[in-house]
């Protein structure tokens, strides 16, 4: 399994702008140099009118997770993305990936910097007839819409094998659904469209029932399992509003813990699966005034354990301040993947 960090930046970070100029344009100029075609005191002026303003954004906060099994699509990996940031396309195309490539996304709450990207990846699979062979099978040349429209007398629900999955803990759902709503009934003519139109969904975390829902994903050697975690994130409306992350857990015994956005650098009732985890991915805050519902780096620093420290990614932050080498695992950069279980883990199974 392969965890890559698309967006590592906090909910409201925007990116900057620098000047720049083509390397084909700096060849030219340089070759220009050589010849003798242009003069020193030329360059600068000449660069100025060469120069364009490139952005250079900041994802906000989303992973994508590979695992080494078949996939929806009909091709290999299996890729879940963990939440939608708040601009999931621009982000996917920085990885040269569209919703074409996406199988399955979970959601961990409904803010916005967490499910900004839904709408674009329920639409544009929803009109892509090559998403996967069955639809394609399903469709049989004709158009979605009028498909849903002209068939079955109003039967909305396209075949769960036609669409992404989506994992969600099920008080998740329906706030879900009310901030998707109004974007997603959009399809012309066609009755009672829902998120199910959009998405198979499944339900994790413990029902009304008592039973608690869980999602293996199996790969060739060994299997994931992912279990919803709670983790109280802020009070809306004097009322909570949990973030629920995940944990992954590999046959081998190893274990991964992604909390999401909370409140607390490590919340009581979480404490023993922070102690029991190999990897920890920690959403830190670095803003000068901290907000209350991120862990700030500052605590992380100085009141998290250092047993629990080393094993910390860090992301969601503005811009890292100074801090011992070898205090946390790993500072995540946009666009860096790991890989596991890592390989020093697996070397210590074999010996035992």
């Amino acid at each position: 399994m392969k965890i890559t960090a698309i967006g590592v930046h906090s909910a409201f970070a925007i990116g900057s702008y620098e000047e720049v100029i083509s390397v084909k344009e700096v060849r030219a100029l340089l070759l220009k140099v050589a010849q003798k075609d242009i003069t020193q005191d030329l360059i600068a002026a000449e660069m100025d009118k060469l120069s364009q303003r490139y952005y250079k954004p900041r994802w906000q906060s989303n992973f994508l997770i590979e695992f080494d099994m078949p996939s929806k699509r009909g091709n290999g990996p299996y890729r879940l993305l963990i939440d939608a940031g708040s601009d999931l396309r621009h982000a996917l195309k920085s990885m040269e990936l569209s919703s074409a490539d996406i199988d399955g996304i979970y959601i961990s709450h409904p803010h916005n910097d967490h499910i900004g990207g839904m709408e674009y990846l329920a639409l544009t699979s929803f009109f892509n007839p090559y998403y996967t062979q069955a639809k394609k099978d399903w469709l049989q040349d004709q158009f979605i819409a009028d498909k849903l429209l002209l068939e079955n007398e109003w039967w909305p629900i396209p075949p769960n094998n036609t669409k992404p999955d989506l994992f969600i803990h099920r008080k998740v759902l329906d706030p879900l659904k009310r901030a998707l709503g109004p974007g997603l009934d959009t399809l012309q003519g066609v009755h009672d469209v829902s998120l199910e139109t959009y998405f198979d969904i499944h339900i994790l975390g413990k029902q009304e029932n008592g039973q608690t829902k869980k999602h293996t994903f199996q790969e060739k050697n060994g299997s994931w399992t992912i279990i919803p975690i709670f983790a109280m994130h802020v009070i809306s409306s004097s009322e909570e509003m949990p973030s629920y992350g995940i944990n992954l857990q590999h046959t081998s015994g190893y274990n991964i813990l992604m909390p999401t956005d909370i409140a607390s650098i490590m919340p009581p009732q979480l404490k023993q699966l922070y102690k029991r985890a190999n990897r920890i991915y920690m959403d830190c805050e670095t803003t000068p005034f901290p907000s209350g519902v991120h862990p700030h780096l500052s605590e992380l620093i100085n009141k998290l354990d250092k047993d629990i420290q080393t094993k910390c990614l860090l992301y969601h932050y503005d811009k890292i301040s100074e801090y011992s080498d070898n205090m946390f695992y790993y500072i995540l950069k946009q666009g860096d993947s790991h890989t596991y279980p890592d390989t020093e883990f697996l070397a210590t199974q074999k010996k035992k």
